[in-house]
């Protein structure tokens, strides 16, 4: 029973989120407005983590599961991607090059906050 209840505040919140994308009309799926509803949630207690961990915890797990569908529909766009290819080999490239910068200064950042406090790094 418990089970039943944590996939269904999650499912609650998925179509409270689609919900929100086709009332408002949004640029933004609804399964992006539910996770950062989620996350809101969260953050505010609404809901607590123990409430949806056991359900997570095996949707976290399964992962990999979730991505065939977008592997499908990469493979029926073939033609779509074969005469875009460079330019999405090109965002990808620019795109891994931000995200590596941005980490790095991240990192830098926390350990330059870490050593002021006079802690030790190990």
């Amino acid at each position: 029973m418990k089970l039943l209840r944590e996939l269904m505040i999650i499912l609650s919140i998925y179509f409270i989120g689609e919900i929100i994308h086709n009332l408002f009309k949004l640029p933004v799926p609804g399964n992006i407005i539910a996770m950062i509803i989620l996350l809101l949630s969260l953050v505010f207690n609404i809901i607590k983590l123990e409430q949806i961990n056991k359900v997570s915890k095996f949707f976290l797990d399964h992962l990999a599961f979730f991505f065939i569908p977008a592997g499908v529909g990469l493979i029926t766009s073939m033609d779509l991607l074969k005469d875009n290819f460079h330019k999405i080999l090109f965002i990808c490239f620019i795109t891994t090059i931000i995200v590596m910068l941005v980490s790095a200064k991240i990192t830098q950042l926390l350990i330059y906050k870490k050593e002021k406090r006079g802690a030790k790094i190990d």
